[in-house]
């Protein structure tokens, strides 16, 4: 089997990639989705709020979904549902497994859409018993949107990502009594809209600067103890109190699924876990692309979708072999920047190049300054910065000519 552009994954990222690499030109395009339908984690996000980017309203994430597969289909874009992605070599060829049985496709360019994965409670080593009781805030979500099965009557939550802050609603919703949730870092990870409409408006407590120090309960969670932290993220013992649950989320964070990259011998980033992209969103293996939450985790799908267009349109550039000279120099992150994505950028683009990135901490009234050496390029006034809301400046074509050697961005005064 052999196609034009091959996208490994049809989520956002993936189904936005399918249809800008059709447009762009490609004639025979496939999306490999191991699940059972197409869509990827929005088809258990039932809440509003996507869309307002993208569609200029507020949207459910089926409804999101629904709007890019229905133009998959209009594009007559091939995919395959229920299909493993097993292995993928340098020269693009995959292997994959589903209802046909073992299938070998070439590509002339892959996407790489796979998304992401939870952090499990062995990643983070919370003491206690494993009782059951215990999920991820993902597992949660589909469990109660998709399967309709309520996981418990008394949940405490631990760590304020968004899946867990939209779960705390939900399941107050259903009836359940959220005791809380705790947050080892003084600040959120989540979206602030998130904490204002899934917590405060519904009274429920976020306990920053705690963590949880035991997990009670042998055969099912029938409580925990949670401890403050102190400025060195110890335990504070006589602060220890005890909180009646039988239910216990994990929102501790999000890693890209990258088993594919790594066996492809795709440069990794130690910050954000995913590809080292340049801003054609190709990785350092000629003709493979990648895009969305396995390169970094987006706080709106909308920006992923953006992301994805990209990928897509430079895959099928690239399988159409109509590649222009490109000028690359390195992006770095400065004082009070934790990461830079596209970590290369093509000073010769005619086009916008948009540079993603998340700050260390808590910034108020700081700026955002990219240097070149010890020339400013650009400087950009922030009233407000924190991790969880990613930050992002764009390059337009005549800041590009400025730069002649690799830039680094910095908080002034962090």
């Amino acid at each position: 089997m052999k196609y034009d552009v091959v996208i490994i994954g049809g989520g956002p990222a993936g189904l936005g990639a399918a249809i800008e690499a059709k447009r762009t030109g490609a004639k025979k395009v496939i999306i490999l989705e191991r699940d059972r339908e197409l869509g990827g984690i929005l088809n258990q996000c039932i809440h509003n709020g996507f869309g307002l980017h993208e569609f200029k309203e507020e949207l459910t994430g089926p409804e999101y979904a629904s709007r890019f597969i229905d133009m998959v289909k209009e594009f007559n874009i091939e995919y395959m549902l229920n299909t493993m992605v097993l292995s993928i070599d340098e020269n693009r060829n995959i292997v994959a497994l589903g209802e046909r049985g073992l299938i070998d496709i070439s590509a002339r360019a892959i996407v790489l859409a796979m998304g992401c994965i939870e952090r499990s409670r062995g990643a983070i080593d919370v003491p206690g018993y494993r009782g059951a009781g215990i999920y991820t805030a993902g597992a949660a979500q589909r469990f109660m949107n998709m399967e309709g099965y309520m996981v418990g009557k008394r949940v405490v939550i631990y760590g304020s990502g968004d899946i867990g802050l939209i779960m705390a609603r939900r399941l107050t919703l259903e009836g359940a009594k959220v005791e809380a949730v705790v947050e080892r870092n003084p600040f959120s990870s989540g979206l602030n809209r998130n904490i204002v409409q899934c917590l405060n408006d519904y009274n429920i407590p976020l306990l920053l600067s705690h963590c949880i120090s035991y997990v009670h309960g042998r055969d099912r969670v029938n409580g925990v103890t949670i401890s403050k932290l102190d400025e060195n993220m110890d335990i504070i013992h006589e602060s220890s109190k005890f909180i009646e649950c039988d239910t216990l989320l994990l929102s501790v964070g999000l890693i890209p699924e990258n088993e594919l990259s790594r066996e492809v011998n795709i440069n990794l980033d130690n910050t954000t876990r995913g590809p080292v992209v340049n801003s054609s969103m190709e990785t350092n293996i000629e003709g493979i692309f990648a895009c969305g939450n396995v390169v970094h985790v987006h706080d709106l799908v909308d920006f992923v979708t953006k992301e994805s267009r990209i990928a897509g349109r430079n895959a099928a550039i690239y399988a159409l072999g109509e590649n222009k000279d490109k000028s690359y120099v390195k992006t770095k992150g400065g004082n009070g920047i934790s990461y830079i994505v596209p970590q290369y950028i093509d000073t010769n683009s005619n086009e916008n190049i948009d540079l993603f990135m998340r700050v260390r901490n808590i910034y108020e009234n700081k700026k955002l300054i990219i240097r070149c050496g010890e020339k400013i390029i650009l400087e950009k006034s922030r009233l407000h910065m924190i991790p969880s809301e990613m930050e992002n400046i764009k390059l337009s074509p005549h800041i590009l000519k400025k730069i002649n050697g690799d830039i680094e961005i910095c908080v002034e005064g962090a």
